[in-house]
């Protein structure tokens, strides 16, 4: 089977979907199958050309003519996902779509999420009125209305809409989807054990500290944990953008000297990070699946997830992660308990190996085959 991905995400960028891309086009091609990869790229080099984006981690791929396959499978909607969209309606060939980013809840944090919605309204020719684009310069729930009608005419042109956990797969009932729904997270490989920690005191966040990643909920409930730990120290990973307003909130809430704060590192040194800590906060509630939970539970590294809808394990039954509600009160107290109680550690830590042991790179690729499968078996939507 030929399967053609397409993706706005370059390589090497520090986020899920650039990481989750490589991963399945390499299982895909271990197994035999032929695999084309479009992906953003320098002028000159393999991948689609494209150009940076200034002040941003991002590059937006230029035309290019993808050749013929057998299913089209989209991991974004910008302009090289939307290439996509268009190759499967000319091919008359299966579109899969797996919804990595809830661009509904970027929406109006970032000015690029209407801007390319606007373009990708014009790409799947939606026919929308003058009135109607304008509606996407509203921020609140005008732009909402509007983006929720550019995901219906994107899920109309689906074959399969792949979810990466159930929380996201529950949010496509707002696009009236036609298309056959499939959870299907993305595994992260198992991790050699790491020497068990307690009485710690090293939280870790690992991501982007920009609005959708909710920096400020970490630091209000990490300065709680400190007035109960004045030993506590935070470790935040991945920053680049706006560190300056971070060190700011840092100093207003009396953090100084108790948050480190790190750039990206390359991929391979994370893990490192991991076995220094002894709990992961996670404060985001805009994530669809986010791997960094999982990679962090393979390293055996407990995590407290302020996102009940993120608390079931990638392919596991049963117990789920230990969340809490996203207020600062909240996640303080989740924090704390995990600190202290070395019971739910061993606990929390054991589940979460387990689950990174059952859920395989090969369950993954056996049942993304599967969903290529019946995908070929749909009637093609009209593009």
């Amino acid at each position: 089977m030929r399967i053609a991905h397409f993706c706005d995400s370059q390589p090497g960028r520090p986020d899920g979907v650039a990481r989750s891309v490589e991963m399945t086009v390499r299982l895909l091609r271990a197994a035999g199958h032929e695999v084309d990869l479009y992906r953003p790229g320098p002028l000159l080099g393999p991948d689609v050309r494209s150009v940076p984006v200034p002040f941003r981690q991002v590059r937006v791929g230029l035309p290019f003519t993808p050749r013929l396959a057998d299913v089209v499978h989209v991991h974004s909607t910008g302009p090289i996902g939307m290439t996509g969209f268009r190759a499967a309606a000319d091919w008359a060939v299966p579109l899969v779509a797996t919804w990595h980013t809830d661009v509904v809840a970027y929406a109006d944090m970032w000015v690029e999420v209407p801007i390319g919605a606007a373009w990708c309204a014009l790409q799947l020719k939606l026919g929308w009125s003058p009135r109607e684009f304008l509606e996407l310069t509203r921020p609140g729930a005008v732009r909402r209305g509007r983006l929720i009608e550019l995901g219906k005419g994107m899920f109309a042109r689906m074959a399969v809409a792949i979810a990466p956990s159930e929380k996201t797969a529950a949010g496509f009932a707002e696009f009236e989807p036609a298309a056959e729904i499939c959870v299907l997270p993305t595994p992260v490989p198992a991790a050699a054990p790491a020497p068990s920690r307690t009485g710690g005191n090293v939280v870790l966040s690992v991501g982007r500290a920009t609005a959708e990643k909710n920096p400020e909920l970490l630091l209000r409930a990490f300065a709680q944990v400190r007035t109960a730990r004045p030993d506590a120290r935070l470790v935040l990973l991945g920053v680049v953008q706006q560190r300056r307003h971070l060190i700011r909130r840092i100093a207003e809430l009396g953090l100084a000297g108790y948050v480190r704060i790190h750039p990206p590192v390359p991929h391979d040194q994370v893990p490192g990070f991991y076995r220094a800590a002894d709990v992961l906060a996670f404060a985001s509630t805009t994530d669809t699946q986010s791997l960094v939970l999982a990679e962090a539970e393979a390293a055996g590294l407990p995590v407290v997830v302020a996102d009940p809808g993120l608390a079931a394990r990638p392919g596991a039954a049963g117990a789920g992660r230990f969340t809490c509600e996203p207020t600062p009160d909240a996640f303080a107290a989740a924090l704390l308990r995990m600190l202290d109680d070395d019971a739910l550690r061993a606990r929390v830590t054991e589940e979460g190996r387990a689950a990174v042991a059952a859920y395989t790179p090969e369950v993954f690729r056996r049942r993304l085959e599967e969903v290529y499968d019946r995908a070929g078996k749909v009637r093609h939507p009209s593009g």
